[in-house]
């Protein structure tokens, strides 16, 4: 397992990319949500449907976390593909919010 530095380098890393990603989608015509940063944890909110996906690391545990849809999902970090993954259907952490932002703006 990874001590917590190591975990925080390799969250805050993983964040850094995926908020640049979420970024530039936001920018597309009719992304249909805003990102925005506080305290290192990302939120991601919508007009229409109204809602907010919460996204933060949660270091006791050494995983990723992402409030959203009214689940919580629990990423954890995978050694060999060096990415966060959602254990039960391998998802890394940016198709996963992908996947997420589509199933709400489906709602």
């Amino acid at each position: 397992m990874m001590d917590e530095l190591e975990f925080r380098r390799a969250a805050e890393s993983a964040l850094d990319s995926l908020k640049r990603y979420l970024f530039e989608r936001e920018e597309e015509e009719d992304s249909g949500f805003e990102v925005e940063e506080q305290n290192g944890v990302l939120n991601v909110v919508f007009d229409d449907p109204a809602g907010k996906f919460v996204i933060t690391p949660n270091a006791p545990v050494r995983q990723i976390w992402i409030s959203a849809l009214s689940t919580s999902f629990k990423l954890d970090w995978d050694a060999e593909d060096k990415a966060f993954k959602l254990p039960r259907t391998g998802e890394q952490l940016a198709p996963l919010v992908d996947r997420l932002i589509q199933e709400h703006q489906e709602m």
